[in-house]
């Protein structure tokens, strides 16, 4: 798999620490991020996984940026392209390149609040149940199919950080087994709905 991120990579800690310790049939070949300073870089670097930077801001346009991020990813020939905390939105054609092996969480419980600042508009809409979606990616933003979510409630003191932390947590803990699913073809989808299939006896 190929992960892509733009940040502290917390996500792609969690997968790396999944992979490694359930043993799963693959590994990561490569983490790419649109920045030099993302702090998952590093820790990617540390744990002897190869790392790329491609500056958006280097980019003539967004569907050249895409046109040469394929390109890199497709060195790999990876079964699944994971987006974790990758801060882009892609193309159509980047997203049809690889439909059936993109893979994103979002930090909310879609369709709600979909796109950026998710915890501060679920503590300004009043809602009392937030959380985290992992979802295949579809051309449309944060409209794929739903693979997995996890449900927080909003507590009546909670600022976004406070939110924040517990949805990631909860990130942490449903993103790799999606990952891991999606990897061994266990994925089931059907229209906007996807079935996750038992793993098999030795998982």
């Amino acid at each position: 798999m190929v992960v892509l991120i733009s940040g502290a990579g917390s996500n792609l800690r969690a997968i790396a620490r999944a992979c490694a310790e359930q043993r799963w049939p693959a590994r990561i070949a490569a983490v790419l991020s649109n920045r030099a300073d993302a702090p998952g870089l590093r820790f990617a670097a540390e744990h002897s996984i190869p790392t790329e930077v491609l500056d958006h801001r280097a980019a003539g346009s967004r569907e050249a940026y895409d046109a040469e991020l394929a390109r890199r990813i497709d060195r790999h020939a990876p079964a699944a392209v994971v987006l974790a905390g990758f801060m882009r939105v892609l193309t159509a054609d980047f997203v049809r390149h690889y439909e059936g092996r993109l893979i994103n969480v979002h930090p909310s419980l879609l369709p709600a609040f979909p796109g950026l600042h998710t915890h501060r508009r679920a503590l300004e809409a009043g809602v009392k149940w937030h959380g985290a979606t992992v979802h295949l990616v579809s051309p449309e933003v944060d409209a794929g199919p739903i693979v997995d979510q996890a449900v927080v409630p909003v507590l009546d003191d909670d600022t976004e950080q406070s939110l924040a932390e517990r949805v990631l947590e909860q990130e942490h803990r449903i993103f790799p087994p999606a990952v891991r699913a999606l990897l061994e073809g266990r994925l089931q989808v059907r229209g906007r709905c996807v079935r996750v299939l038992p793993a098999g006896p030795s998982a």
